[in-house]
Formats: C-alpha cells, sequence, structure tokens
C-alpha cells in the first residue's frame, strides 16, 4: 500500500477577511475532492486571511497512480488565477516503511 500527500502554501489575491477567504477556497477544496477523489483540507494558516495551507492525502496500491493523482492536485492549485502557489511539498511512502 502507498500513502500519498502534498501540501500546498497558497497566498491568496484581493482577500480581505477570513468569510472571504473561506469563498475563495471553499471551491478550490471541493475541485480536487472530485477532481482526485482524496481527502482535502484547510490545514494551516487559519489565522490568516492571505494565506492558506491545502493538504491532500491518497491511498493507493500502486505508486505510480498515487503520484499521478498529487500531479493532477498540484496543476489545478496552479491553474487558480484567485492566488498564487507558493510551493508544493509532497511525500510518498509505502506502508511497511520505517
Amino acid at each position: 500500500m502507498w500513502i500519498a500527500w502534498i501540501e500546498f502554501d497558497l497566498l491568496l489575491g484581493d482577500v480581505h477577511s477570513l468569510k472571504q477567504k473561506r469563498g475563495v477556497l471553499r471551491p478550490l477544496i471541493a475541485g480536487l475532492r472530485r477532481l482526485t477523489e482524496a481527502s482535502v483540507a484547510e490545514v494551516g494558516s487559519h489565522d490568516l486571511h492571505r494565506r492558506a495551507s491545502i493538504g491532500l492525502a491518497v491511498v493507493s496500491g500502486d505508486a505510480g497512480h498515487a503520484t499521478e493523482v498529487l500531479d493532477r492536485a498540484e496543476r489545478q492549485v496552479a491553474a487558480h488565477p484567485e492566488f498564487t502557489l507558493l510551493s508544493a511539498r509532497r511525500r510518498l511512502r509505502r506502508s511497511d516503511d520505517d
């Protein structure tokens, strides 16, 4: 079994409140869930209105499939004009790794 995850560090554009931040992130998270069928959540920078950390995790029987899911998610995030993708940190682990 392979476990893969990616964390996106985002700089949001014209956002001036946490309510506006939620309005930008909600469609992104829903779209990533539909596109990848993976678990997606806001995982950091909760109290900052112009920054966001989004995490996505997937479990697969094949490392190649898990990597493709992360690649697809990263392309989707990078294509959004509402924010700037500052970084994307990813990991891929096998379940029996120590």
